[in-house]
């Protein structure tokens, strides 16, 4: 199995890690701004930053003083493409999967990541 896409699905996996994917949908956001919705320290929200990071989901810059993330529109390629080798799913829309993220996480964090 690819390692690349090995690490894009741990990335995924987490609910925290959605959320901020869904959330940079918008727009770039400052770390600060991404940590905001949040119940958990800065540190820990560099640590799923740092994993979205080194899975390609996002990237991080510094501008000044500021650390700021954006999301890389083409990182879940890959994992689109694998998954249509199944012949069982259609076709992965992207922009249709970006819409499901932000109907998901609209409303803040699901508890449960299964429900």
């Amino acid at each position: 199995m690819n390692t690349d896409l090995d690490i894009a699905f741990a990335a995924l996996a987490d609910p925290t890690r959605r959320a901020i994917l869904s959330m940079l949908l918008e727009d770039d956001m400052a770390v600060t701004d991404v940590a905001d919705p949040f119940e958990m320290s800065l540190a820990a929200i560099s640590k799923h930053l740092t994993i979205l990071t080194r899975a390609g989901l996002i990237s991080q810059e510094k501008r000044g003083r500021v650390k700021w993330c954006k999301l890389e529109p083409d990182a879940l390629r890959a994992a689109s493409v694998w998954m249509q080798g199944f012949g069982q799913f259609e076709p992965v829309n992207l922009d249709a999967f970006e819409r499901f993220l932000e109907s998901e996480f609209r409303d803040g964090t699901p508890d449960d990541p299964r429900s």
